[in-house]
């Protein structure tokens, strides 16, 4: 995530939280950054790993709870499947068809979830 992500998802959890859980991918950058936002927050929230079952991706984050590793488009419907709200981070405001986390959001849209995209700028 840029520094501007960071400061918006920080802003995001202390406006709308407190959270019960937190659900992530686990991919390096943007969900292994998330995931320590939310674990040096005050906010006490479980934190839900769903890994990639590409080890390159992986961040190997210490959640509360650690899924079985699945294809990354599989794991990203699943984590769209458990929340009510999707907060992403993409690496820029235009959408990508190529881009996991603009698919992430596509599905979220369908599903009509509350989607907050972080800006990158």
């Amino acid at each position: 995530m840029t520094r501007v992500q960071e400061l918006e998802l920080q802003k995001f959890l202390l406006v709308r939280g407190p959270f019960e859980e937190f659900h992530h991918g686990d991919c390096v950058g943007a969900d292994a950054q998330a995931h320590e936002i939310v674990k040096s927050s005050t906010l006490n929230c479980r934190v839900v790993v769903h890994p990639a079952d590409i080890e390159l991706m992986r961040a190997y984050c210490d959640g509360d709870l650690i899924l079985e590793s699945k294809h990354p488009l599989v794991r990203n419907s699943d984590i769209v499947e458990a929340v009510d709200i999707l907060v992403a981070a993409p690496a820029n405001s235009t959408e990508n068809s190529r881009s996991g986390t603009w698919a992430t959001i596509r599905r979220a849209y369908k599903r009509k979830l509350e989607v907050v995209i972080l800006p990158a700028i």
